[in-house]
């Protein structure tokens, strides 16, 4: 697993262009653009966990039938002080960073009380936002990371405890129709207070045609949530969205803050610091977006962890959305670089299955509804809701598919009732295996696979003028495990799930996580190319840019 985990990954800097094979469809034209881990060493020292390597960008750009791949490392101030220093001297979520031994003794004093209340790390390798006309890479912490999506040049910093006091915030925001940006963070501690914050972050500002305006100086506070514990808020990684309302899972899957704040004094990682409590609830939060405040009636189903939900939707005074769900933590736990080795099959073995599963949430409960009876639900789905008291809904899941992650929707559909899920396969380990299409009517699915390759996550790119939500085609890239075969670019048909075409480029390609497709253009041309300094004269795209993101193009796990 050493090929695919554990070796440090080459940039391409300059574009290089692919050999493609198949036929690419004539209308799809723009940048694919993904986030992921690429360096997991530097110097003599070692990241702990996969999830902790430098941030790697990279790019397949389409034009006229043609393809060009380029990645480059994000010059993360993360990046910039550990190639310096020639070892890791930043801490990750899984790795704790410490001085030099050489260091004074003063020196080392300062370094322990400034891990009590952490600056957390800016590699920023999870995903992709667009806000107004710019692209963040995004990780889990206050920092985002501004970059050129056509040079994938790293430009400013930006920490959103300068627009709204959040430590922590998801890589996986929404999108409204008019390219708004709905997030959320966890506040800590703030004025004694634990909360979790929903924010906005307009897609246009009154001085948006002057140089250098910035969206995210007019964010704005949605709503916020206290925290059920004061010290031991939970962890999130996304979060679902209707018309009308807003989901959020507090999960007993939990970060202990106390435990974080001398964890550097231990030695230990502030993973550890997280922990899943079996016994616990995981209480479900619905906010009503046209009051910003959450329903009074409280809901809750049984202890899980949930990374991704896939979509939502409103249907007969009910709330159905659907999640990625596991029975336990230990996900997290398979990716420490201890187990990517050659005892792979057995350490990273998975002791929980992710599975889609549909919760229905009632939004009116009968007060006369005796204690214990079933609520009325929608005859779509077999999940059921308890009445437990006056106030008090206890809510199971349908049950609609096991082995499957990274999932991904035709976002025109976010919030609406859909019919399609795109995700990767995943079987006895955390590695997709295949790539596949779910039929939530049918209850069918729709498979891509291929000896020796491992897919990224599936992204759905609308045909023009689409009116089915399966017309259109999908885009993963796609490492292989053999050396004779080259990483590539695949292209399928999001109807047929057959292979159109594939782009496969000699370059040390990586296993991404998170990103998103960038439709072609001439409207951000000059734009970008004023943030980078200068046209790139060697990108296929350097004359057309990028257009107003169709929403149902961009990420939201």
């Amino acid at each position: 697993m050493e090929v695919i985990f554990g070796r440090n990954r080459t940039e391409q800097q300059e574009p290089v262009r692919a050999q493609v094979t198949g036929k690419i469809p004539t209308w799809l034209q723009g940048i694919l653009l993904r986030n992921g881990p690429g360096m997991h060493s530097v110097g003599e020292t070692r990241y702990n966990h996969w999830f902790d390597g430098l941030a790697l960008l990279h790019s397949f750009t389409i034009r006229d039938s043609e393809v060009y791949y380029r990645s480059k490392y994000l010059r993360s101030d993360t990046y910039t002080a550990n190639i310096e220093a020639n070892r890791i001297v930043v801490s990750e979520f899984g790795t704790m960073a410490y001085p030099d031994p050489c260091k004074n003794i003063f020196s080392k004093a300062f370094s322990y009380l400034s891990h009590t209340i952490p600056d957390f790390t800016d590699n920023c390798l999870i995903n992709i936002m667009r806000c107004g006309r710019d692209f963040y890479a995004t990780t889990e912490t206050n920092y985002i990371r501004k970059i050129n999506p056509q040079t994938l040049d790293t430009l400013e910093k930006v920490d959103y405890r300068q627009y709204v006091a959040v430590n922590l915030a998801t890589s996986h925001p929404h999108y409204d129709a008019a390219g708004n940006v709905l997030n959320m963070g966890t506040s800590i501690v703030d004025k004694g207070k634990t909360k979790y914050v929903l924010f906005r972050i307009p897609s246009t500002v009154p001085e948006d045609k002057k140089k250098g305006a910035s969206c995210l100086k007019h964010t704005e506070v949605f709503c916020s949530i206290p925290s059920r514990s004061l010290l031991s808020p939970s962890y999130y990684h996304s979060f679902g969205l209707t018309e009308n309302y807003i989901i959020f899972l507090e999960q007993p899957f939990k970060l202990d803050i106390l435990k974080m704040a001398t964890a550097y004094i231990r030695g230990v990682s502030w993973a550890s610091c997280l922990s899943f409590h079996k016994d616990d609830k995981t209480h479900i939060h619905i906010i009503d977006q046209r009051t910003r405040k959450p329903v009074v009636t409280k809901y809750y189903t049984d202890p899980m962890v949930v990374f991704h939900h896939v979509n939502a939707y409103e249907e007969d005074g009910c709330i159905l959305f659907d999640v990625i769900a596991y029975k336990d933590s230990s996900l997290y736990q398979l990716f420490y670089m201890a187990n990517l080795n050659r005892d792979f099959a057995e350490n990273s073995r998975l002791t929980s299955i992710p599975t889609l599963k549909r919760f229905a949430v009632p939004l009116h409960v009968d007060k006369d509804a005796a204690v214990g009876s079933s609520l009325n639900l929608p005859p779509s789905t077999t999940a059921t809701a308890l009445k437990e008291g006056e106030g008090l809904v206890y809510c199971q899941p349908e049950v609609l598919y096991e082995g499957l992650e990274l999932p991904r929707i035709n976002y025109a559909h976010n919030g609406k009732p859909y019919r399609y899920v795109f995700a990767a396969e995943v079987q006895w380990s955390p590695i997709p295996s295949k790539i596949l299409k779910y039929d939530l009517i049918t209850k069918s699915s729709l498979k891509w696979g291929e000896e020796h390759c491992w897919p990224a996550e599936p992204l759905f790119v609308p045909s023009p003028g689409a009116e089915e939500e399966d017309d259109g085609v999908i885009l993963s890239a796609i490492v292989s495990t053999d050396p004779q075969k080259p990483p590539f670019l695949l292209i399928l048909d999001a109807k047929s799930f057959t292979e159109l075409a594939r782009a496969s480029v000699q370059v040390d390609m990586h296993l991404d996580l998170h990103g998103l497709f960038i439709p072609s253009s001439g409207e951000l041309a000059s734009d970008q190319e004023a943030q980078a300094g200068a046209p790139d004269h060697a990108a296929p795209l350097q004359a057309d840019g990028w257009e107003a993101c169709d929403p149902s193009c961009t990420g939201h796990l």
